[in-house]
């Protein structure tokens, strides 16, 4: 196992509402786990939602006793679900708050993966696959076929999600099961790097570098590069590499 992970302001921005998390050891019953969490609101209310909904899910793993990794992530989504909109409730400066979420976990041969909104996980060999479902306006636009996929990462209304931590009393949560290769790397983002790096220009980087921290930085500064105009963060995992890991 070989990951490395890179948030970055971007170059418009002046706040980072981004957060992330990595561990390839143990949390809890899961034997690893990865979490990219993109904020929404405004003042600190997106660093916020952003920072304890990861905090949050991470505690709430760490003490479930199940062995099922879906249950697992999904009693900790829902939770930190409850927490914000609760806390967004009692304090004026915290409504209208809300984050995306992408949480993985490999467990030998399969990775469990469960998504709220339009952050991304990738699993990369010779082709780019996305796995996770974008739950935005203009992605049901597209699936409807009122919008072409090519002209879905221009337009204006690319940014509106239809999903995410925070937005509601309940939360609908995609769960996607992949089983594996040896050579497959995976990609998790926030949109400020889909919106600005094609799909094949990711797998492009992806397929240049032997390492997880050249994969990341070159996936940054190629978002920066095309206008940064949002929060960027990559995590890159290389399940099966024989890297020697750097401590």
């Amino acid at each position: 196992m070989k990951t490395f992970s890179i948030t970055d302001t971007g170059v418009l921005r002046t706040m980072n509402q981004d957060y992330c998390f990595s561990s390839d050891t143990s949390v809890g019953k899961l034997p690893n786990l990865y979490i990219v969490c993109d904020g929404m609101g405004g003042h600190k209310a997106g660093d916020y939602a952003s920072r304890h909904t990861v905090e949050r899910i991470v505690a709430s793993i760490t003490r479930n006793k199940c062995d099922d990794p879906v249950h697992v992530i999904r009693d900790a989504i829902q939770k930190a679900n409850e927490i914000l909109v609760a806390e967004a409730k009692e304090d004026e400066d915290k409504q209208g708050m809300g984050t995306t979420v992408v949480v993985a976990t490999i467990v030998d041969r399969r990775m469990y993966v469960a998504n709220v909104g339009d952050s991304r996980l990738y699993v990369v060999n010779e082709q780019i696959h996305q796995i996770t479902r974008d739950h935005s306006y203009v992605e049901e636009m597209v699936r409807r076929g009122e919008v072409a996929p090519e002209d879905a990462r221009t337009h204006e209304k690319k940014n509106v999600i239809t999903r995410a931590v925070g937005a509601g009393e309940t939360i609908n949560i995609d769960f996607f099961e992949v089983e594996l290769g040896k050579k497959d790397t995976v990609v998790i983002c926030s949109d400020g790097l889909s919106n600005m790096v094609t799909d094949e220009r990711i797998l492009q980087i992806v397929m240049s570098h032997t390492d997880t921290e050249s994969i990341c930085k070159e996936l940054v500064d190629e978002a920066n590069k095309n206008g940064g105009s949002d929060n960027i963060t990559a995590l890159v995992i290389r399940p099966y590499s024989d890297e020697v890991k750097v401590c």
